[in-house]
């Protein structure tokens, strides 16, 4: 049969299985991997275990036993090497009076899956595992493979899953890359917003409080100093030149209408600042001689990360602090152009499972994606998402979405790996 046909059979098959899906998906969030603290091995040795039952050959690699990375790989003839990626860790349950159910409980409603992961990105992974099985028993004559990246660390940057598997040849030949993170339906993502993760580390002198007004340097002062001036940074903007300016309208509108705040749709082009760590003083009645403040800067596409290590410099100097260091974590904002083959076929086969419009668009966030795009690999995100509980509580995904996106996938190796018309 023709490849459209073989698509539109392996779509049907994903809909009549997908209970099973459904159930791998269930399976995948009752097994506890919060990073931190970042123990794998159980939900490793499940993933180990589906592979080889799906007669996939993988591997477990990594830097140390700490951080297992599976590597699984179907390979058919030679030509493209599809990449997919998912990571298995999540961020903490947190406090669980706030949930209305089990965060590891898997459960699953007439329509909904629940749980602790569901769409950051225990389903995405599920769906991408899925396609895979499929293709591997139906046999699907692929030019070349597909492998599977499955990561640690992604909550906690990535630094000893994707990033160490990119470095160590792990994704050497790929053609095109799908990272199943959450998105929706109508919509992949093409490119994200750098970071600049900044520790500022401040020295003081210390005196007894009570004579604090007049002896004594505050190491809290200087930091407040700093902070108090952050929210200049969220003036500065990106560059787009004009290829790029139908996917930035996109991108503002989706933001605008996802997060529904004045002015959000900002968070595309402009610099986004969060404080998140405050750390300072001993005692109350003593002068703090040390402070520190981790401060998370969010840089668009087209703006240089040092120009925002630069502006706090500037700051500083203006102010005239002494005793001012920093730690400094940046990563530069990246994207895939969206007439790459890749989106292109993400686009088809999204709007042939949906029946609706399907854009590409920049997102607010980051992830792994930045190290294939680093490598000069095509890459996109795409995956099962409710935006609401993502990194909060009461996180969910609709089990539709998740079909769906599995769909998307099956149709993407088709499109990419197979040849325009085969028979089987």
């Amino acid at each position: 049969m023709d490849s459209e046909s073989k698509k539109r059979a392996l779509f049907d098959m994903v809909a009549r299985e997908s209970a099973d899906l459904v159930k791998l998906c269930s399976d995948l969030i009752r097994i506890p991997s919060e990073n931190p603290p970042g123990a794998m091995g159980a939900i490793v040795d499940f993933i180990c275990a589906y592979l080889k039952e799906s007669g996939i050959g993988y591997k477990v690699v990594g830097p140390d036993e700490g951080h297992p990375s599976i590597v699984a790989t179907l390979k058919g003839g030679d030509g493209s090497l599809l990449l997919f990626n998912g990571h298995c860790d999540v961020v903490p349950a947190g406090d669980r009076s706030q949930w209305n159910f089990d965060p590891f409980g898997g459960e699953v409603t007439a329509t909904r899956i629940r749980g602790r992961g569901a769409s950051d990105m225990k389903c995405g992974l599920g769906g991408a595992l899925f396609a895979m099985r499929l293709a591997a028993r139906e046999k699907l004559p692929i030019k070349g493979s597909i492998t599977l990246h499955v990561v640690p660390d992604e909550e906690t940057g990535g630094q000893f899953g994707t990033k160490w598997l990119v470095a160590n040849g792990y994704a050497d030949g790929a053609t095109a890359c799908i990272v199943a993170e959450p998105t929706s339906g109508n919509n992949l993502e093409v490119g994200q917003k750098g970071s600049v993760k900044i520790r500022i580390k401040a020295k003081g002198k210390s005196a007894h409080g009570s004579i604090g007004n007049y002896v004594g340097e505050s190491a809290i002062k200087k930091i407040l100093t700093i902070l108090g001036r952050v929210e200049e940074f969220r003036e500065m903007k990106g560059h787009f030149d004009e290829s790029q300016a139908q996917v930035l309208r996109n991108s503002r509108a989706i933001a605008s209408l996802a997060l529904k705040a004045p002015h959000v749709e900002d968070v595309i082009d402009h610099v986004a600042v969060n404080i998140g760590i405050i750390k300072g003083g001993t005692k109350i009645n003593m002068v703090p001689d040390y402070c520190e403040a981790d401060v998370d800067f969010r840089v668009p596409i087209g703006l240089p990360a040092q120009k925002v290590i630069d502006r706090l410099a500037a700051i500083v100097a203006e102010e005239k602090l002494d005793g001012i260091d920093y730690e400094i974590d940046a990563n530069e904002a990246n994207y895939t152009d969206d007439k790459e083959s890749l989106v292109q076929a993400i686009v088809r086969n999204a709007e042939l499972v949906w029946g609706q419009s399907v854009i590409p668009a920049y997102q607010w966030a980051s992830s792994d994606a930045r190290y294939y795009r680093a490598n000069k690999i095509p890459t996109i995100q795409y995956g099962p998402s409710n935006t609401v509980g993502i990194h909060s509580y009461n996180e969910d995904v609709d089990i539709e979405d998740v079909v769906n996106s599995t769909k998307v996938y099956v149709g993407a190796i088709v499109d990419l790996l197979c040849e325009p018309h085969t028979r089987g």
